[in-house]
């Protein structure tokens, strides 16, 4: 279902109008890219560092584009001034469409569910919508739409009849989650963890956990914020209803308990609930997520069984722990790699130490960044979870050599440690090494991307 947006939220935006509509026609939705544009949608041309997205407008219009923004001072070309459709002229192009989708927000006015963290926040978001979704009719964040870009493109794909928002909120410095909490006005955000991500920017992990604590700053009192209870940077009281969640103490508001791995995920069971939930995912990390989703579904008073139905038949978000199977060696192949931390990657080989039936466990594993002067500590850091079961560890990057040393430093001898400068390197001898008992994770930052490698190892 598309968005339903009247050109008269467009008319509050603008200093100026040509062209002829009515005030009670919709559009679609918006886009700031021509090349994907859906007829009835509004043209947003962004200004960017390297492109001017006012060029792309007459091919905008030409896809079916039905209205234009258009900023103040910029030349208006001819065969644009041709074509028949409005143009609402505005002081500038991002900010009108920030402040457009506030206003359809306001419109809709569906409850808002906002989501942050170091790592899981994707996987936590996705999990959050499809629980809802058996519900609710749910609008959430589409891939990783999260930031003061993304998140407008959100809004305003959102259909008229949206009861629950649930959007992610992303971060790269100080002040921009402030900025998106105060866009969104969340009622409930969750805080999945406080890791080592932007360590660069944020200095150190107190650092990171005040800024993500700007998820507060859209909030009211009558707002309720759930954080991971196992972080004692977020051990304190706020202004709004805190709930926690916890994996380890008794004392949460939700904890788990009987954790247990099996075959095609993990098993657990929640205070005061003696019933198993069932997540179809590799990772007993994965729980605390579903502790914070379940929080959220009590929230709507959801039901528990269909809470326990909609985890369990749960899709996987690419590149999250994604199981594939090689084709020609039948081999278990885990990308974990849209992204790395010191606190995920450690989380991702657990997982993969608990998982049984595999004879040969290897690991691949690449450079981390945005850790600032702790980077070297940080990755050597990784090998101190690294045990039996896993019987191979190849690094791939400058970084990850770090990994290697530190494992070289703790003399294993059942331990195989190999490291390669690229992954086109390492792929030969990932590839010599697959078969039918074996299991790969690939586990590194995004700039190394190493889905590429993956698509290489199942392709032949």
């Amino acid at each position: 279902m598309s968005a339903n947006i009247p050109y008269k939220l467009l008319k509050s935006e603008c200093r100026s109008y040509t062209g002829s509509f009515n005030s009670e026609d919709v559009l679609t939705g918006v886009s700031i890219d021509s090349r994907t544009v859906k007829k009835g949608e509004l043209f947003v041309p962004i200004i960017g560092e390297r492109f001017d997205g006012h060029e792309f407008a007459e091919t905008a219009v030409t896809s079916g584009a039905k209205a234009l923004f258009w900023q103040e001072g910029r030349p208006l070309p001819e065969t644009v001034e041709k074509i028949n459709v409005p143009i609402f002229y505005v002081q500038d192009t991002l900010v009108a469409m920030q402040q457009l989708s506030k206003r359809y927000l306001n419109e809709v006015n569906p409850s808002v569910v906002a989501v942050t963290g170091s790592i899981g926040k994707t996987t936590t978001k996705d999990m959050v919508a499809h629980v809802l979704e058996g519900s609710l009719h749910v609008h959430k964040t589409k891939g990783n739409y999260n930031n003061h870009i993304g998140m407008p493109l959100t809004l305003l794909q959102m259909p008229k009849d949206t009861e629950v928002l649930v959007v992610e909120l992303g971060m790269n410095h100080a002040g921009e989650i402030s900025f998106l909490s105060q866009h969104v006005c969340p009622d409930l955000s969750v805080i999945t963890n406080i890791g080592e991500s932007h360590m660069e920017q944020l200095g150190s992990r107190e650092g990171i956990a005040k800024a993500k604590l700007e998820i507060l700053d859209g909030m009211t009192h009558e707002g309720t914020l759930i954080v991971d209870g196992d972080e004692p940077l977020l051990d304190k009281d706020y202004f709004v209803q805190k709930l926690t969640c916890s994996v380890r103490s008794a004392q949460a508001d939700l904890f788990s308990k009987n954790i247990a791995s099996t075959h095609d995920g993990v098993s657990f069971q929640v205070s005061n609930d003696d019933e198993c939930y069932h997540l179809a995912m590799i990772g007993e990390h994965h729980v605390k997520n579903a502790l914070y989703t379940i929080a959220v579904a009590n929230h709507f008073h959801i039901d528990r069984q269909t809470v326990r139905q909609r985890l369990k038949n749960m899709a996987k978000t690419a590149m999250r722990m994604e199981r594939l199977k090689c084709p020609n060696t039948s081999a278990l192949l885990i990308n974990d790699a849209y992204n790395a931390s010191p606190t995920s990657m450690k989380a991702a080989i657990e997982s993969i130490i608990q998982l049984e039936g595999y004879k040969r466990k290897i690991v691949v594993l690449g450079d981390m960044y945005e850790l600032g002067d702790e980077e070297k500590s940080l990755h050597k850091s990784v090998a101190e979870v690294i045990r039996t079961p896993i019987t191979d560890v190849v690094t791939v990057g400058e970084k990850a050599l770090w990994i290697a040393q530190a494992l070289t430093e703790q003399f294993d001898d059942k331990l195989k440690v190999k490291h390669f400068s690229s992954k086109e390197i390492a792929e030969p001898f990932i590839r010599e090494n697959l078969d039918e008992q074996t299991v790969v994770l690939f586990k590194a930052s995004r700039g190394l991307k190493f889905e590429e490698i993956i698509e290489e190892l199942c392709s032949r």
